[in-house]
């Protein structure tokens, strides 16, 4: 792929960059070098390597997936207007 001076100030646009003209074709050029690097990595073969978090070996932290109503549901519904078992009454809007 490669980028062309109005793609280089299509983009600049959308992002809300102010560039001069005479930056166009420097910004061209890095846009295009990004790209081409990107597309070499794109030819590196990741089959059967593991995702990993970090470089370094390392076990990620977790902790148990339980659900609970938290615990403080009085105090989550304690100065609506209306409530009924801890949910919060709305008037109905649509009939």
């Amino acid at each position: 792929m490669s980028v062309d001076a109005d793609t280089v100030r299509r983009i600049a646009h959308l992002a809300r960059i102010a560039i001069k003209e005479e930056e166009v074709e420097h910004l061209k050029g890095e846009l295009n070098a990004m790209l081409a690097f990107v597309e070499q990595l794109s030819e590196v073969d990741v089959a059967g390597v593991e995702p990993m978090t970090s470089v370094t070996p390392m076990a990620m932290k977790k902790r148990v997936d339980e659900v609970t109503d938290g615990g403080i549901a009085d105090d989550i519904v304690k100065n609506a207007p209306a409530t009924e078992d801890h949910f919060f009454l709305v008037p109905k809007v649509v009939e």
